[in-house]
């Protein structure tokens, strides 16, 4: 008992928060926006959004401007994660029902130029939800490495709802990773099998050719098989049934002939049936080789230096609100705040989020239902309209005279 408690007072003092941001008071002085696209750089505003569990507590980060760029950044104490466990989490809340946009997050090296970052500016790893359209609704999860920025090869659904959700990733320091949306894993793996880190481990050996002698038809057409004498038949015959039309003149319409049908004697082309072939020395497997190019790296997961985190996104739709950042070296921190802040989030926005949808239900039930019966009354109003026309005195009958009653075909509308 006493080892486990020196044990856990030992993880507890190593255990590091490196950056938290809930977006509390005096945010703008922790954060620099980006100017690099002039004009085109939209504006985040601190808000809440249209439903929340605490209007102050529950404010973050959100684009406020359509079909524009957005950058954001805040700057840490330099850090490796040598040797440790990466987690970076945060929450995204797309309230506008968005179409096309990121929702992520990229971690920088400290030396980024923070009043210039843009699409370009090099990260080392770039983390969170993207949807563009009904084909794109992913978790992006890129890692720079040797100068390049790898993909994962799996396909990771993000959340497309109006409400927030929690992104984390978890990077450990075995080469491993894991992602979980809404503190649930949802993918897991290693970190060579599922980016492109390293050239394969083997390829295909060049010196290798098969044989030319090999024999890889598992069925050959049997030599014995011999085509039928009458197999040969036309495809299409002429109708024996059809008769030349009596007024056919063939001076004027040239010779008779009958119709074309399909022959019902007709086979087809003749193809010799199929055997096994006594030859057959299966499918030839190339062999393969150790590749040369291949060097083991036992520490694709490390980074010498994290020093800023930052949103550099396109949305055409804006609405997102991020919230509740948290980079650490403790898996627990991570779902800690994911039960102190996320968890409580959740259950009250959505409380709110549904009241409101009841209320715009109802109010739109009782426009209709007033549309209705103010379409229902012009319609009563144009009855009585036309009954009134049809007593006006110009239709008595008494009121007609013999020149009148003798005009049976002339309209009313010309009388």
């Amino acid at each position: 008992m006493r080892i486990l408690l020196v044990f856990a007072l030992l993880y507890t003092v190593s255990a590091t928060i490196i950056f938290e941001e809930q977006f509390g008071e005096g945010w703008e002085d922790r954060w620099v926006e980006s100017t690099a696209k002039g004009s085109e750089q939209g504006k985040f505003k601190w808000s809440a959004g249209k439903f929340y569990n605490d209007e102050e507590k529950d404010k973050g980060l959100q684009t406020s401007q359509d079909a524009r760029f957005y950058g954001i950044s805040a700057k840490f104490d330099s850090f490796s994660n040598e040797g440790k466990d990466l987690v970076i989490q945060f929450t995204v809340k797309h309230e506008q029902k968005i179409d096309c946009g990121g929702g992520y997050v990229k971690l920088f090296p400290s030396d980024l130029e923070q009043s210039e970052m843009h699409g370009e500016s090099p990260y080392n790893i770039m983390f969170g939800p993207d949807i563009c359209g009904p084909g794109t609704k992913k978790v992006h999860v890129i890692f720079s490495y040797k100068g390049k920025n790898l993909l994962t090869k799996k396909d990771i659904r993000c959340k497309d709802d109006e409400l927030t959700h929690l992104y984390t990733l978890i990077v450990h320091s075995d080469n491993t990773y894991e992602v979980r949306i809404d503190n649930s894993k949802v993918e897991s793996g290693n970190l060579e099998d599922d980016w492109d880190f390293l050239p394969p481990k083997t390829i295909k050996d060049p010196d290798a050719k098969k044989p030319e002698d090999w024999d890889d038809k598992e069925k050959i057409d049997d030599p014995d098989d011999e085509k039928p004498e009458d197999w040969d038949k036309p495809e299409f015959i002429a109708d024996p049934d059809a008769e030349k039309p009596e007024d056919w003149d063939d001076e004027m319409d040239g010779e008779w002939e009958p119709p074309m049908i399909n022959n019902p004697d007709y086979k087809g082309e003749w193809k010799p049936k199929q055997i096994d072939n006594p030859n057959y020395k299966g499918k030839w497997v190339h062999p393969m080789i150790d590749n040369p190019e291949y060097e083991a790296d036992e520490n694709l997961y490390k980074y010498e230096d994290f020093g800023v985190i930052g949103f550099d996104l396109w949305q055409v739709k804006s609405g997102t609100i991020f919230d509740n950042i948290l980079i650490s070296d403790s898996v627990e921190d991570a779902e800690k705040q994911a039960e102190d802040l996320w968890k409580v989030t959740k259950e009250g926005e959505k409380k709110m989020k549904d009241k409101q949808d009841e209320e715009d239900r109802k109010k739109r039930e009782e426009e209709e239902a007033k549309r209705k019966e103010e379409e229902g009354d012009d319609e009563d109003e144009d009855d009585e309209d036309f009954e009134d026309y049809e007593d006006d005195e110009l239709f008595d009958e008494g009121e007609f005279d013999e020149e009148d009653e003798g005009d049976e075909d002339v309209p009313r509308d010309e009388l």
